[in-house]
C-alpha cells in the first residue's frame, strides 16, 4: 500500500513544479556544476604527448585502467586533470566506514550525531587528499614507463602530476560536496553517474556500425534494446524492495489520557551494499591484467596464464566475479548495519517485535532476517554484473567495459535524485495547504 507522500507525489501536476522556485534553483545549480566537472574531464595534464597516450590506452582495454576510465567519464584516456575521479574520495569513505567498526574512538563519534559526523567527514577529505596524491604519483611513474608519453621525465613531471591531480580530484570532492548541500540528489553519485552517461553515444554509434557492417544483425540489436529495458525495470524492482519488520510501541498511560500504542515498520533493503561489490569483485580479478599490461615485455608465462582465464567472458573469471560479488555483499552489509545496535535503539525508544524479546534476541532475528535477503539481494547483484559477461562471451559485446554494474549505478543515481525532487514537491505542496489554512482561518475569524 503506497504511503501518503508516495500518493501525494503521484497526483502532483507541473503547475506545482512551475511554483517551486527552490527547487528549480537547485536542480539549474545541479546542473552547471556537473558541467564544470564534465569540462575538467577534457582539460588535459601537462607535458603530456596526447598521441602517445591514445596509443597506450588503447592497449590497455580489459584491464582496470578501462574500469577506473569509464568511472572517470574518460578522463583518463585523455589524462586530464580529473583523471583520477572522484574514486579517492569512495576509497577513503569506505575506509573510514570499515575503520569506525574496529576503532572505538571512531565508532563513538559516529554516535555523536551531526557533530561526530562533521569530523568523520573531515577524517574522509584528509584521506581522500592521501590517496589521491599516492595515486597521482604511481600514474606519473607508469606514465614515465610507456616510452615516450610524457616529454620530459623527472622529479619536476612527477611534483606537477602529483599537484594537478590531486587537486582535479579534491575539485571534483567539492563540486560533490556542494550538489549535495546546495543541489538536487547526491554531488558524488551524480558525478559518476555523468561520467558513464558520456559513454553511452559511443557504445549506441558503435552497436549501430555493427549492426550496418552486419557483424550484428538487426534483430539482436532489437532483441538487446528489449534486454536493456527489461534489465532496467528488474534494477528498478529490486532496489525498491523492501522486507519490512512490524515494530509495535507500548500503550503508557499519564492521568486519564492514554499515549503510545503506535506501530510502525524497520525497512531493511534487500541490496544495503549498492554497487560496491561488483566494484571491488571486478577491480581485484583485473588487477592480473593491468599489471601484465604495465610490463608487457617481462610478463612470466604463470601471470600469462592467469591474465588469459580472466579475461571478460572465460568461464573462471565469470565464476569468482559471481563469488567475489557475494562475498562482498555480505561483507559490507556487515560493515554498515550493526543488527545489535539497531536492537539496543529499539529498546531504548521502547519499541519491540511482536513475539521477539527485546535486546538479544532481537538482534538475533534481524540478522537472521538479514543474512537471507542479503542473499537475495547479492544473487540479483551477481545475476545483473553477469549478463554482459555472456554477452561479451557468446556474442563479442565488449564495448562497454562496466556493464551490467554502469546501469545499476545509473538506475539508483536516478531514483535517488528522482525522490529528492519529489521530496522537494511535497514539502512546496504541504507549504501551499498550510498557507491556504491560515488564509482560511484567518477569514473565518473575521
Amino acid at each position: 500500500m503506497a504511503s501518503a507522500a508516495e500518493q501525494l507525489a503521484a497526483n502532483f501536476n507541473f503547475s506545482a513544479f512551475g511554483k517551486a522556485t527552490e527547487l528549480k534553483q537547485r536542480i539549474l545549480f545541479t546542473l552547471c556544476l556537473l558541467i564544470v566537472a564534465r569540462l575538467g574531464t577534457y582539460v588535459p595534464m601537462p607535458g603530456i604527448d596526447a598521441t602517445a597516450l591514445a596509443q597506450q590506452v588503447q592497449a590497455q582495454q580489459g584491464g582496470l585502467l578501462a574500469v577506473f576510465n569509464v568511472l572517470a567519464g574518460g578522463a583518463i584516456a585523455r589524462m586530464a586533470i580529473f583523471a583520477l575521479g572522484i574514486m579517492p574520495y569512495i576509497s577513503a569513505s569506505i575506509i573510514i566506514q570499515l575503520m569506525t567498526a574496529v576503532s572505538p574512538q571512531l565508532e563513538a563519534l559516529k554516535k555523536e550525531g551531526e557533530a561526530g559526523r562533521k569530523v568523520l567527514n573531515q577524517y574522509t577529505r584528509y584521506g581522500t587528499v592521501a590517496l589521491a596524491a599516492v595515486q597521482a604519483y604511481a600514474i606519473a611513474i607508469g606514465l614515465e614507463n610507456w616510452g615516450t608519453v610524457v616529454a620530459d621525465p623527472g622529479i619536476s613531471f612527477r611534483v606537477s602530476a602529483v599537484i594537478t591531480l590531486t587537486g582535479g580530484t579534491v575539485l571534483l570532492m567539492w563540486l560533490g560536496e556542494q550538489i549535495t548541500a546546495r543541489g538536487v540528489g547526491n554531488g558524488i553519485s551524480l558525478i559518476i553517474m555523468i561520467g558513464i552517461v558520456a559513454n553511452f553515444p559511443v557504445v549506441l554509434m558503435q552497436a549501430f556500425e555493427a549492426t550496418r557492417t552486419g557483424e550484428m544483425s538487426p534483430v539482436a540489436l532489437i532483441f538487446f534494446a528489449f534486454l536493456a529495458v527489461g534489465l532496467v525495470l528488474a534494477i528498478v524492482f529490486m532496489e525498491r524492495a523492501q522486507r519490512r519488520l512490524l515494530v509495535q510501541y507500548p500503550k503508557r498511560q499519564q492521568g486519564n489520557r492514554v499515549f503510545g500504542g503506535e506501530s510502525s515498520h524497520l525497512p531493511l533493503k534487500l541490496n544495503v551494499a549498492g554497487v560496491i561489490p561488483p566494484i571491488f569483485a571486478s577491480s581485484l580479478l583485473l588487477l592480473p591484467a593491468t599489471v601484465a599490461n604495465f610490463n608487457a615485455a617481462s610478463v612470466p608465462d604463470w601471470l600469462q596464464t592467469i591474465v588469459v582465464a580472466l579475461g571478460h567472458g572465460q568461464p573462471l573469471y565469470m565464476l569468482l566475479y559471481a563469488g567475489g560479488i557475494i562475498f562482498f555483499a555480505f561483507f559490507y552489509t556487515a560493515i554498515v548495519f550493526n543488527p545489535e545496535e539497531t536492537a539496543d535503539n529499539l529498546k531504548k525508544y521502547g519499541g519491540f517485535l511482536p513475539g521477539i524479546r527485546p535486546g538479544k534476541k532481537t538482534a538475533d532475528y534481524i540478522d537472521y532476517v538479514l543474512t537471507r535477503i542479503t542473499m537475495v539481494g547479492s544473487i540479483y547483484l551477481a545475476a545483473v554484473c553477469l549478463l554482459p559477461e555472456f554477452l561479451a562471451a557468446y556474442y563479442g559485446l565488449t564495448t562497454f567495459v562496466m556493464g551490467g554494474t554502469s546501469v545499476l549505478i545509473m538506475v539508483s543515481v536516478t531514483m535517488d535524485t528522482v525522490a529528492q525532487i519529489q521530496s522537494h514537491l511535497i514539502a512546496q505542496q504541504y507549504e501551499g495547504l498550510i498557507k491556504k489554512s491560515r488564509l482560511k482561518g484567518a477569514r473565518t475569524n473575521r
